[in-house]
């Protein structure tokens, strides 16, 4: 949490400002009963009528003073508070796009989403009501315990009995509420996540008829998240009625203790009405001071919950050495991708999605990657941007190891289309110039053409996740989008899944006659999709059990043989 007080920098003077006049409307409210007081010990006890105007005309500037503390101070506060809350959504946003997809694979995007909502906006809520009231609060209580000796000092005693039970009381609730707290906003990202991968996967549930046993996996998990909000709730409840109890007993003895004392003239009406003043505003002050602490608790828990994210190192390592040898090997030739006996693994203890794989690709081929489902074939065109890094051995594009690049700079030389075809809210054309935002109307419909793209204008708008177009234009959209950027290396990861063969053939003959040669990796499960590249990959269970031309492999891999049975002939 306190990595993040820094977000507060540019409001110092708002943090000053806030409690400032919130003390200062402190002290006109601890100053209201002895104006009482005074009206009645004296206005009204002895028939004053103008005195007694006087001390109203007193005690409705005070309010309209006290008022315009008041909201002073809660223009401050909100200030910081949105200021704050803005500046950490805006770093925490530069953060998380910055992970590599290893971290986010492993927060999961239900919790980044609920530290970037739910979480900030408990942080705001705390840190507001922190500079309205954490100094304020105490400031009355204490302010009134005092006044009160001032008063009256053989009745403030009452004041100095009550108050420490009232704290005993409010911080023991405090501190059996504050763990189920947190309990409770854990459930809530379950719950989040649950909710995210049902809206996902609507389709999915309608197409199995699954829609009532989700409802009661949702509701089953409402219910434990009400459970545990009830359980703090019942808790926090206790609050409000035990110390009513000791306050009013408080009050109870006050007034009777007060009324024997008036009777005998050792005690004025005032005195006591002033003392009935204090001690209710120490009840209010309590209940403000319980539920701030229970906020900033809150605000508190979610700022350890976003400081955690910030603790993920954001981007990938860079090598400062790189194997000179290796780099001077590939230099100056045609090869474009090498790996060299690489290892991968997608979770820390878990088994190698990749196992030895080594090969070369040159710039103007064609590298086919085939396999079963699982079989590795993502993990390997995923090395080469450096969406996640290897284990062990080599990755090198364009002659140097993939780590020693800067990853924005080895991205631009890579264009990938992947698995899920992904289009953004706006025109084809706003989604196409993500591959060059400088491209003209012709270079993009260039890029239509050799993604086999017709009747499709630029103006046309996308919904969100172009739920607007079908899968195959979907993909063909991806594919014209990366070809716009013109990059070096060009993957195809199972991006024409959704197309019909023939569509399918003439966008293979196109890729072949691109102008920039670049070279070009197509990751499929049909053998046809692979079958004319100048080389292919053949997996199996992360391992490459295959290597070479589709001639070569009929004769040579049984695994592809079965997959080319499977996929040509069945």
């Amino acid at each position: 949490m306190k990595g993040l007080y820094k977000y507060l920098n540019g409001y110092k003077k708002e943090c000053f400002l806030a409690p400032f006049f919130k003390l200062l409307e402190a002290a006109f409210e601890l100053t209201v009963p002895l104006v009482i007081a005074s009206l009645i010990d004296t206005g009204i006890a002895n028939g004053d009528k103008g005195y007694v105007v006087k001390m109203v005309l007193i005690l409705v500037a005070f309010a309209f003073v006290g008022f315009g503390f008041a909201a002073t101070a809660q223009f401050f506060a909100a200030k910081a508070a949105v200021g704050f809350a803005t500046k950490l959504r805006h770093a925490l946003f530069a953060h998380i796009m910055k992970l590599s997809f290893k971290e986010s694979d492993k927060q999961g995007t239900s919790t980044l989403i609920t530290r970037m909502t739910s979480d900030v906006n408990q942080t705001q809520t705390a840190v507001n009501l922190f500079l309205r009231l954490f100094l304020r609060s105490p400031i009355i209580v204490f302010g009134a315990l005092i006044m009160a000796f001032t008063v009256d000092a053989k009745a403030a005693i009452i004041f100095a009995v009550v108050i420490p039970l009232l704290f005993v009381i409010v911080f023991s609730l405090l501190f059996l509420t504050i763990p189920r707290f947190k309990k409770v906003q854990a459930a809530l990202d379950k719950l989040l996540g649950l909710t995210r991968e049902n809206l996902t996967g609507v389709r999915v549930i309608r197409a199995f008829g699954l829609e009532e046993r989700e409802i009661v996996n949702f509701d089953d998990e409402t219910d434990k998240h009400r459970h545990i909000q009830e359980i703090a709730g019942r808790i926090s409840a206790v609050m409000n009625p035990a110390t009513y109890i000791v306050i009013n007993a408080a009050l109870i003895i006050l007034l009777y203790s007060g009324a024997i004392r008036v009777e005998s003239g050792a005690l004025k009406a005032g005195a006591v009405v002033a003392l009935v003043n204090y001690m209710s505003q120490i009840l209010v002050e309590l209940m403000k001071l319980a539920n701030t602490f229970i906020s900033i608790t809150k605000g508190l828990a979610c700022g350890n919950r976003i400081s955690t994210v910030f603790d993920i190192p954001e981007g990938m390592e860079v090598k400062v050495e790189v194997d000179t040898d290796n780099t001077v090997q590939n230099k100056g030739n045609n090869v474009a991708v090498k790996f060299s006996h690489v290892y991968m693994k997608y979770s820390e203890g878990g088994e190698d999605a990749l196992e030895d794989i080594d090969f070369e690709a040159d710039y103007g081929t064609v590298t086919g990657i085939i396999g079963g489902t699982g079989s590795g074939k993502t993990s390997i065109v995923n090395l080469i941007p450096r969406f996640y890094d290897a284990e062990k051995g080599t990755v090198y594009v364009a002659g140097k190891d993939v780590m020693s690049y800067d990853v924005a700079a080895l991205r631009d030389m890579v264009g990938s289309v992947m698995q899920k075809a992904v289009l953004f809210k706006g025109t084809v054309r706003e989604n196409l110039k993500w591959g060059n935002a400088d491209a003209t109307d012709e270079e993009l419909l260039e890029a239509m053409k050799l993604a086999q793209i017709t009747g499709i204008e630029l103006d046309r708008e996308v919904e969100q996740e172009g739920r607007n177009f079908s899968g195959g234009q979907k993909q063909r959209l991806s594919i014209a989008r990366t070809l716009v950027a013109k990059p070096p290396i060009l993957i195809l990861d199972d991006s024409s899944s959704a197309l019909d063969y023939a569509t399918d053939a003439a966008l293979r003959k196109a890729l072949r006659s691109l102008s920039w040669k670049p070279a070009i990796f197509i990751v499929s499960q049909r053998a046809s999709t692979v079958q004319h590249a100048d080389m292919i990959l053949v997996l199996d269970d992360g391992k490459l059990v295959g290597k070479g031309k589709h001639e070569e492999l009929i004769n040579t891999c049984d695994v592809y043989k079965e997959i080319y049975a499977s996929t040509e002939q069945g």
